[in-house]
């Protein structure tokens, strides 16, 4: 399966007192590779809501290589490495920009839930079929 990719800037709300991205905010960067992953495959967060289904992040492991810092651009990637029934499993890293060099990569398991109890489901056939196609 290919790498999806989207672009984004760092900002100031973004880093520590240092000018380097304080270490959640990749984790954010990547929630957002993987929303707009799903919305270019035309789905989005509300209609899965709408379906009694939703993705919450089961587990992930993140190393961290080099920094990012203040107004740089990084390109963070979402790779489906595997698809079951109830989860997907995403490689995801974070590159900068400028000078090519991977920030941080991270393994992120995230599981189909029932919005209205919390408790596993099977990912929509439909949506199967569409990640399958990647």
């Amino acid at each position: 399966m290919d790498n999806f990719a989207i672009r984004c800037r760092v900002y100031f709300e973004d880093t520590d007192a240092g000018g380097i991205v304080y270490y959640v905010n990749y984790l954010k960067y990547m929630e957002r590779a993987r929303t707009d992953l799903l919305r270019s495959l035309g789905i989005e967060q509300h209609s899965l809501l709408e379906q009694n289904v939703m993705f919450v992040v089961h587990s992930s492991s993140i190393n961290y290589r080099s920094p990012a810092r203040l107004d740089d651009e990084l390109k963070v990637t979402a790779t489906v490495k595997k698809l079951t029934k109830v989860a997907i499993i995403f490689i995801q890293q974070v590159v900068n920009c400028r000078t090519n060099v991977l920030c941080c990569e991270a393994e992120v398991k995230v599981a189909c839930v029932s919005s209205n109890n919390m408790r596993p489901t099977m990912i929509p056939t439909s949506l199967q079929q569409k990640i399958q196609l990647l």
